[in-house]
């Protein structure tokens, strides 16, 4: 009779062990590399931001999907290099699509612009660069529906 009772505590402790460790965590880091989340699942956080974003979209006017090359398309950034001004432009499909365009330096984690997209812009944005240091910059549009598209700048 003891030797079922241990046998059986030896089965429940070796089960509970084999489950425990088929949990998969996930991590989830940030533009610098520092660990944002980690544990099982998605994050809570994200998970919320991103139903904000589908909410927000589905609450304005409808928006296609569009993949990234695609929307390259329909951006003009110009001139590039940059000297002074940085001019953005885009088309009216893809206004629908963005909600706001920073701009950071590749070797800092400091936000060197940052605007939301509103009416007012007019589908344009000019970005005065005259005082920034010579360097690779990152410009992200960041999209409605929670995807966000980089691509480097370079200033000279």
């Amino acid at each position: 009779m003891k030797k079922n009772y241990l046998s059986a505590i030896f089965l429940c402790t070796t089960l509970s062990t084999l489950c425990a460790q088929q949990t998969e965590v996930y991590f989830k880091y940030d533009e610098a590399g520092s660990q944002r989340y980690r544990g099982p699942g998605n994050d809570p956080k994200q998970k919320a931001r991103t139903q904000q974003a589908v909410s927000r979209t589905v609450s304005t006017q409808p928006v296609t999907t569009m993949d990234e090359e695609k929307f390259w398309k329909h951006i003009r950034l110009y001139p590039v290099p940059v000297n002074d001004v940085l001019t953005i432009d885009w088309t009216e499909e893809t206004n629908n699509l963005i909600e706001s365009v920073s701009l950071y330096q590749h070797s800092t984690v400091h936000w060197k612009f940052q605007e939301q997209n509103i009416p007012e812009l007019n589908r344009q944005l000019k970005i005065n660069m005259t005082g920034y240091d010579w360097g690779v910059y990152i410009i992200r549009f960041t999209l409605k529906d929670g995807r966000i598209f980089s691509k480097n700048i370079t200033k000279r």
